[in-house]
């Protein structure tokens, strides 16, 4: 068994290297810290051991002998740990000790780099760190000594002189003192300077001064201070994406909200996922779709109103050759994308991912009848099946899951009623949402996947502000960024 000290990167929970999600997918133990981005924990085995040992500034959580010792002795028991650090394990952190302390206690290690601070977080603030003409030089350094040390190490009226680009790490506490030290060292002072906080994340904030006066704007930790020429770039793209600054709730189920979740970070969203439904067995275990599935060759077609349904029905085939003779219609691309994902290709899906859509496309029985079997949640509406039956169809419904109100931390709450905007991605997370929280919880603006939705939120008094004209996660999406561009 192996210790992985890995970087976790600058804060973007997207830019772990392939190698660090890939160990983090098998740990048994994750020893993270402070500055690793929470969300890489989704990636870990819901069994594994999660130890939180972060350090703020003069409140450390462990001491770094303590750290030493706790992978040490997970590692001596077997265990494949990993060490989630933020940035890089060896640029201005503490991953060289915790190798040396591996390394003399005899248990097997890697080290897996990290996408540094120091060039991420000025290019997500439009700043090359080099750039022809300007800059062919570029010199790291930490602004956040060894205290224990009883002379400062950096020579910053040298590095004054050396010019290039320098880039400063943990550097806020003594910002005054670096700047004037460059100053005396020989930099002009209206040498441009930067300083980029939570560089990578969301919440994001660049502020661009001089070397003399960036002191003044007070910037907050932690933040990564760039000083040279190219610090007057403004090469922006992330503070650009059009939901970047606002904080959009994720209401769907925690197994389906990650595709949401990912796609509003893409475009710049801070996300609050806050699950209000739980997925699961319907009440008879499931024995009413396996009785329907063991004789599916009876039926002419397989209606699947969801991923959810796709995705149980799938797991309970026996053999995907059990469907020869059998056509399957999908009420949206998301369901038609489960089946395709497995080799069915649906034979029909409607234009508009809704019942009623369905209806008007489904054709007429054979002479003599036909059959349908109807997989779909235990609660939904009855227009489907009311209107296939009146078309002539002789129609089996079964429970194909159910949907159950998710337990939550009391801290989403509070995430919840500071958010900018909320998602629903069904009429059941509204009604969810609302008996969890209560209306009083809803944010501002309220961004639902479709009509049957909105529905569903103006029905328990919710204003709906944005609605997608496509019904998919991608609709659902794009209707957010146009909404946020109108304004």
């Amino acid at each position: 068994m192996t210790v992985y000290l890995v970087g976790a990167g600058p804060g973007d929970p997207g830019l772990i290297t392939v190698r660090g999600a890939e160990v983090l997918a098998t740990a048994d133990v994750v020893v993270h810290d402070r500055l690793a981005p929470v969300e890489l924990l989704d990636l870990v085995p819901a069994r594994a051991e999660r130890v939180d040992v972060g350090k703020s500034p003069r409140h450390p959580t462990m001491t770094q002998d303590e750290i030493n010792d706790l992978l040490v002795d997970r590692g001596r028991a077997g265990l494949e740990v990993v060490r989630l650090k933020g940035g890089d394990p060896y640029v201005f952190a503490r991953g060289a000790e915790e190798a040396g302390a591996l390394a003399a206690a005899g248990v097997a290690y890697e080290v897996i780099p990290g996408v540094s601070a120091a060039f991420a977080v000025p290019a997500s603030a439009g700043i090359p760190v080099t750039m022809r003409n300007l800059s062919t030089s570029v010199t790291v350094v930490t602004g956040h000594e060894d205290p224990s040390k009883p002379e400062p190490q950096v020579d910053w009226e040298a590095l004054g002189r050396v010019g290039g680009t320098i880039v400063i790490l943990m550097g806020v506490t003594h910002l005054r003192t670096i700047t004037d030290r460059l100053i005396a060292g020989g930099l002009a002072p209206d040498t441009p300077a930067a300083a980029v906080t939570w560089g990578t994340r969301p919440d994001q904030r660049t502020i661009r001064a001089t070397l003399a006066t960036l002191a003044d704007e007070r910037p907050d930790a932690p933040a990564t201070v760039v000083v040279g020429a190219v610090a007057a770039q403004s090469l922006d793209w992330f503070e650009q994406r059009p939901l970047f600054g606002r904080t959009v709730v994720v209401t769907r189920s925690r197994s389906q909200a990650s595709e949401l979740a990912q796609e509003l970070r893409r475009v710049g969203a801070a996300v609050v996922e806050a699950p209000v439904i739980s997925i699961t067995d319907p009440l008879d275990d499931g024995a009413a779709l396996d009785a329907a599935l063991a004789d599916v060759g009876r039926y002419d077609w397989l209606v699947l109103t969801s991923p959810n349904g796709a995705q149980r029905v799938w797991d309970r085939l026996s053999d995907a050759r059990q469907l020869v003779g059998v056509a399957v219609a999908a009420i949206g691309p998301g369901t038609a994308r489960v089946l395709a994902d497995r080799g069915i290709v649906a034979d029909l899906v409607p234009e508009r991912f809704v019942a009623e859509s369905l209806l008007e496309a489904f054709p007429a029985p054979p002479a003599g009848g036909g059959r349908i079997l109807l997989a779909r949640a235990a609660e939904a509406r009855d227009v489907l099946p009311d209107g296939l039956r009146a078309a002539g169809w002789d129609v089996d419904v079964v429970p194909a899951y159910r949907t159950v109100a998710a337990e939550h931390d009391p801290a989403v709450l509070d995430a919840v009623r500071s958010a900018d905007v909320v998602t629903f991605t069904s009429s059941s997370t509204v009604d969810r949402f609302v008996a969890a929280f209560g209306i009083e919880s809803v944010p501002p603006v309220v961004a639902c996947i479709g009509p049957i939705t909105a529905a569903t939120a103006v029905g328990h008094g919710v204003s709906v502000d944005v609605e997608a004209e496509r019904h998919t996660i991608e609709g659902l999406v794009d209707a957010l960024c146009d909404w946020a561009a109108k304004r």
